[in-house]
C-alpha cells in the first residue's frame, strides 16, 4: 500500500476517531443505531490499513465488528457506545503485556528517537507505562459508565472532550517530568565527573 494513500487513510482514521462521539449523540434519535454502525465499521476499515496487524489489532478489529454487528441486529445504541470501553481496554492489554513482556510500549516508543536509552530512562518509561494502564483503566471505566448509566450528551461530552483533554492532559505532564528527569539525571552525572 502506498504511503499516501497510507497518510491520507490516516487522517481519515483521525477525525472519524474524533468526531464519533459527537456524531453519535448529534444523530442519536435521528438515525437509526444499525445505520450508524456504519461509523464503525468504516472506523474499523480505515484504521485497518494504517495497522500493523497482530494480535491487538486483529481483537480490536474484532472487538469493533462485534460492536457494530450486535448494533445493527439489534437496532441499538448501547453497543456503539461501547467502543471507547474497546478502545481502552486493547490499549490497556497491550501496555500491560508489554510490562510482563519487556521492552514496554513506552521504551519502544522512546527509543525510536534514541536507541542507546540509559537505565534510568528504561525504569522512567516502564513507570510511564504503568501510568498509562491506570489511565486505561480510570478512563475505560468511566467510558463504560457513561455508556450504560448516562445521557447520549454526557456520553459524548466524556468521551468526545473530556477524554481528549484528560489525555493531552497527561502527554503535558509526562512531558514536563521527563525533562525534569532528564536535567537531574545530567546534573547528577556532571557532579559525579567533575
Amino acid at each position: 500500500m502506498s504511503t499516501p494513500f497510507r497518510r491520507i487513510m490516516g487522517v481519515v482514521t483521525v477525525v472519524i476517531t474524533l468526531f464519533y462521539p459527537a456524531a453519535i449523540w448529534l444523530a442519536h434519535g435521528k438515525i437509526e443505531p444499525r445505520i450508524l454502525a456504519l461509523l464503525l465499521v468504516l472506523a474499523a476499515a480505515t484504521r485497518l490499513t494504517t495497522l500493523k496487524v497482530g494480535n491487538a489489532s486483529r481483537c480490536w478489529l474484532a472487538g469493533a465488528l462485534v460492536l457494530a454487528a450486535i448494533a445493527i441486529w439489534y437496532n441499538a445504541l448501547l453497543p456503539l457506545k461501547l467502543y471507547p470501553v474497546l478502545v481502552n481496554a486493547t490499549m490497556l492489554i497491550v501496555f500491560s503485556y508489554s510490562l510482563i513482556s519487556p521492552p514496554s510500549v513506552i521504551e519502544r516508543m522512546a527509543r525510536l528517537t534514541d536507541p542507546a536509552l540509559p537505565d534510568y530512562a528504561i525504569a522512567y518509561t516502564r513507570r510511564v507505562t504503568q501510568v498509562w494502564c491506570g489511565f486505561f483503566i480510570l478512563n475505560g471505566t468511566i467510558a463504560l459508565i457513561t455508556a450504560c448509566w448516562a445521557s447520549s450528551q454526557i456520553w459524548s461530552l466524556y468521551n468526545g472532550i473530556i477524554a481528549y483533554v484528560m489525555m493531552g492532559c497527561l502527554f503535558a505532564g509526562e512531558y514536563a517530568i521527563r525533562v525534569w528527569v532528564k536535567r537531574r539525571h545530567r546534573l547528577q552525572h556532571e557532579a559525579i565527573s567533575s
